[in-house]
Order: C-alpha cells, then sequence, then structure tokens
C-alpha cells in the first residue's frame, strides 16, 4: 500500500473541446494547453492542470491521484494490476502508474509534474460581522466573473459493489473513511466519504467518494473544486446562470464535510461542483456511521443530492 496525498486530475471525453472549453473558462477554469485532440485546464494553486478533456465520445475517463514520492510512484507500480511507471505525456511531462478498479475505471497515480507559478487569488475584503468589524472605510464591491477555481477538490463515483470498492481504493492508496452511510440496518454500509492519511496534516475531510449504486448506473456522480470563498461560490453561480448553463443543486452547506456547495453540469451532462469552507482532519479522527437523510441532507439549502 501507498499513500496518497491529493487527487490531481478528472479526465473526460468531449465531442467539442471549444464547447468545453468555454464552459470551464465560464467555471472558473484557466487553460494551460490546447494539442490536437486534449484540452488541459487549471486552477490558480500551481498544478498545471486539475480537469483533462480528451476529444472523442462524451463522459468520464478516470481520475488522477498524487503520488507522496516517486519512491511511493515506484512502489504503486508493484501493486496488482499496476502498469509500469511509464512518462506522462501532457504538458509539463512527469511520471504515473496506471490502474483499472473494479468498474473499469481509469485510475492514474502520479508524480513529478512540472509545477506553475500560482496565479493571483481574486478575495473579498475582510467581512464585518455581528461581533468582529474589520472591514473599515473600505467598501463591498465585487467584480461579476467566473468563480476563480483553487483546486480540484474530490471527486465521487457510483460503483458496482461498494465493499469490494471501498477495500480496492484502501489497500491501495491508503484512504481512510471520515464518514460512512448506511442503507436500513447499520451494518448495511453503501456509501464513504474517504480523506487521504497523511499523518498529523490536517487534510480534505473527503477527496474520494464511493456511492454504491449495483450493477446498471456505474460511474461518475460529480467532481468538486475548491473556490476561495462564499463570495465567490455566488460569483460563479452568477457567471453560469448568465451562460444559460443547467444548474443541479444549491447553494447549500452540507452536513457532512460542511462545504457550501453549488453543482452544476457541463454541456454533457457531467456534474461540477464549486465549495468552500470545508472540514479538515488528521489521522486522529475516527470514522463516523450515518442514515442517508443525515448524508444527503443540508444544514440549509436546497437539498444536496
Amino acid at each position: 500500500m501507498i499513500k496518497v496525498r491529493d487527487i490531481a486530475y478528472v479526465r473526460f471525453g468531449a465531442p467539442d473541446l471549444e464547447a468545453m472549453e468555454k464552459f470551464l473558462v465560464d467555471f472558473g477554469l484557466e487553460v494551460t494547453a490546447r494539442e490536437e485532440g486534449a484540452l488541459y485546464t487549471r486552477g490558480t494553486d500551481p498544478a498545471p492542470y486539475v480537469h483533462i478533456s480528451e476529444k472523442g465520445e462524451a463522459g468520464f475517463r478516470g481520475v488522477g491521484f498524487e503520488a507522496a514520492s516517486a519512491e511511493d510512484l515506484a512502489a504503486a507500480a508493484e501493486l496488482e494490476g499496476a502498469s509500469p511507471v511509464e512518462k506522462i505525456d501532457a504538458p509539463r511531462g512527469g511520471q504515473r502508474v496506471r490502474f483499472s478498479d473494479p468498474d473499469g475505471f481509469e485510475i492514474d497515480v502520479v508524480h513529478g509534474r512540472e509545477l506553475l507559478p500560482a496565479l493571483p487569488v481574486r478575495s473579498a475584503a475582510p467581512l464585518n460581522r455581528g461581533s468582529d468589524r474589520r472591514r473599515i472605510g473600505e467598501y463591498q464591491r465585487l467584480p461579476a466573473g467566473p468563480a476563480c477555481v483553487k483546486r480540484i477538490g474530490h471527486a465521487g463515483i457510483k460503483v458496482s459493489d461498494f465493499h469490494r470498492s471501498r477495500e480496492w481504493y484502501q489497500s491501495r492508496f491508503g484512504f481512510i473513511s471520515s464518514d460512512e452511510i448506511y442503507l436500513g440496518a447499520e451494518e448495511n454500509v453503501m456509501a464513504a466519504f474517504m480523506r487521504c492519511d497523511l499523518g498529523e496534516v490536517h487534510v480534505d475531510h473527503h477527496t474520494l467518494v464511493c456511492l454504491g449504486v449495483g450493477e446498471g448506473d456505474t460511474g461518475l456522480d460529480h467532481v468538486a473544486f475548491e473556490v476561495e470563498d462564499f463570495d465567490a461560490v455566488m460569483l460563479g453561480h452568477e457567471q453560469l446562470k448568465g451562460a444559460g448553463y443547467e444548474h443541479k443543486m444549491g447553494v447549500g452547506r452540507h452536513i457532512l464535510g460542511s462545504q457550501v456547495y453549488d453543482y452544476w453540469k457541463d454541456p454533457w451532462g457531467n456534474v461540477l461542483e464549486h465549495f468552500t469552507d470545508g472540514d479538515l482532519l488528521n489521522r486522529d479522527h475516527p470514522t463516523e456511521l450515518h442514515d442517508p437523510a443525515e448524508a444527503l441532507g443540508t444544514q440549509w439549502g436546497t437539498m444536496a443530492f
């Protein structure tokens, strides 16, 4: 087993890369590179790309995770079902090991991609909270525009056999369950919100969500991108609404993970989420068990699913 340290990117097929580019720019990503048959987009953080669009049939193609070191990448190549370490034929290079998960999703573990300079983040002025007033003598004036995505945060996948998939991801990549969801009896667990295990370092509440759906409906549930703050979520909402894209749900605040969320569909129905203000946990936090009402509920706003 190795321990991945974060999600790296998500891959999609798209029959029209220009239409996908327009959506992604409205969503708040920036183009890193356009190549023959592929489009790479990034956030403001230094990762060279977080979303890959490949010319072809529309749909979800896979997820990449970041290995903590070159040694971990080499160790990944020794795991059952792994490819050898190979060069990444994409902007900014690096190396990867390829897997196919139990439902056939293409999973990459990557290391050594050349980072880019971070981009400026448009941030609102300090908030004047009721008990803590910090914005003195200046206006709050937010320019309209996309949400300005910082980074990719997590992916949710629908799997045919939850227990098989949970064991596959945890035994290979070191994921820990932050919260698990049962249906009916508490022993009938059918979903897990899983985080990376970086020891004492606090990480996102979940980097991968596995949802057991049985045969016939496997695939991507959603992929989530972090933005700076609540204003960024709302600016992104107005940008995408004005551009005529299909809204799925939000704005609201999850119970599990606590993120403020807003979900949208790309031109082919893939669900992308803006989020901010999520929980951070380390290895000391125990796994908690919840019924579906709590898991799918919201602290405020529209239902999460």
